[in-house]
């Protein structure tokens, strides 16, 4: 298996100052990620939020390219309908330059749920699919064509040849977040690796079945199909600590604080407001503590990490900083993940 550190940057409290510890913080993080293994770093975008602080991600993620050496740089995702496609191109050709090939290219629409992000760009919501497909499509096509004409319905672009040219040939990996079963079919059937996010144990499997299934149903060779399987990464919050109640003690009340602000953010700011939780059915899985959460010891979590690793599961990507936790535990819990958990774990 291959293990990712996801880094969301929450600023949660009230001093504007914070931010650029949060900053140092997460550059720390990627610092100690590399040293103890870890295959890759993502980092996600947002706007107008305070759960996460990366409105832009090339600038960290050159930031991090410059201070470590080996470990890839993912974004995860990069909200496509937010941005001019051939501009994108360019500083991510850039990127993948200046790492020297590590550059992952995950993209993605954004949540579903913030209509305050599209608001703030002046573009309708109901227009994310065809936005991101437009721009992926482009992207790709700029990436790989000279002398390139391009008619769609958002972009219509015309130019001798992309400069500079990415490092990784033809272009880096593509990776699409995916949220319903539709968007996941469709990206198997032209072979596009995904990102899945939090779910239960059973529709990870489920989903991960589904997509090799339609790979293959669609003509993929068996190769082929392998390769793309071997790029998927899976989501998962992850916490661990000498105890298990100490475990816990830590990462529940960061992801008590991250819950709370998403929903918050959600019904101040979305013209539509959010609706409640139902209290009569059973939580949503995000909602979940323990069914979003691999926790424990470092013995307990390389049981769950084993248990997802039978499902299917390939490639890992952990998020352990939730809710803006302190530091040193986190550091704590980077270095007890990497040191006794991952070995168990060889590619």
């Amino acid at each position: 298996m291959k293990f990712a550190l996801f880094i969301l940057a929450s600023w949660l409290e009230k001093d504007a100052s914070a931010q650029s510890r949060i900053y140092d913080e997460a550059l720390e993080q990627v610092e100690f990620a590399e040293e103890l293994g870890f295959d890759s770093v993502w980092v996600a975008e947002h706007h107008s939020s305070r759960y996460g602080i990366f409105p832009s991600l090339t600038p960290i993620l050159s930031y991090m390219a410059a201070r470590t050496k080996k470990i890839r740089i993912g974004t995860g995702v990069s909200v496509l309908p937010f941005h001019n496609p051939i501009r994108l191109a360019e500083e991510a050709a850039m990127l993948d330059l200046l790492s020297k090939g590590r550059l992952e290219f995950g993209v993605g629409r954004g949540s579903a749920f913030n209509t305050y992000e599209y608001l703030g760009f002046g573009i309708p919501m109901e227009e994310a699919e065809e936005r991101l497909a437009e721009a992926e499509e482009l992207i790709v096509k700029s990436w790989t064509t000279e002398n390139l004409t391009f008619k769609g319905k958002f972009w219509n672009v015309k130019f001798p040849a992309l400069r500079p040219v990415p490092y990784q040939k033809p272009h880096p990996p593509i990776v699409r977040a995916c949220i319903s079963e539709a968007s996941t079919l469709a990206m198997a059937r032209i072979g596009r690796p995904i990102l899945i996010g939090v779910q239960t144990a059973e529709d990870t499997a489920n989903r991960l079945s589904s997509y090799k299934t339609e790979m293959l149903g669609t003509g993929f060779t068996e190769k082929q199909t392998e390769n793309a399987l071997n790029q998927i990464w899976v989501a998962r919050n992850m916490f661990v600590a000498e105890t298990e109640s100490k475990a816990r003690e830590l990462a529940q009340p960061g992801f008590a604080r991250e819950r709370k602000h998403f929903r918050e953010a959600r019904e101040i700011y979305n013209p539509e407001g959010f609706p409640p939780l139902d209290t009569s059915k059973p939580l949503p899985v995000g909602e979940d503590f323990d069914q979003a959460t691999i926790i424990g010891t470092p013995s307990q979590v390389a049981d769950q990490v084993a248990e997802l690793r039978d499902l299917g599961v390939r490639n890992l990507m952990l998020k352990i900083n939730v809710g803006e936790m302190d530091t040193d535990a986190v550091q704590k819990a980077i270095k007890l993940f990497g040191e006794s958990v991952m070995p168990k774990f060889p590619e």
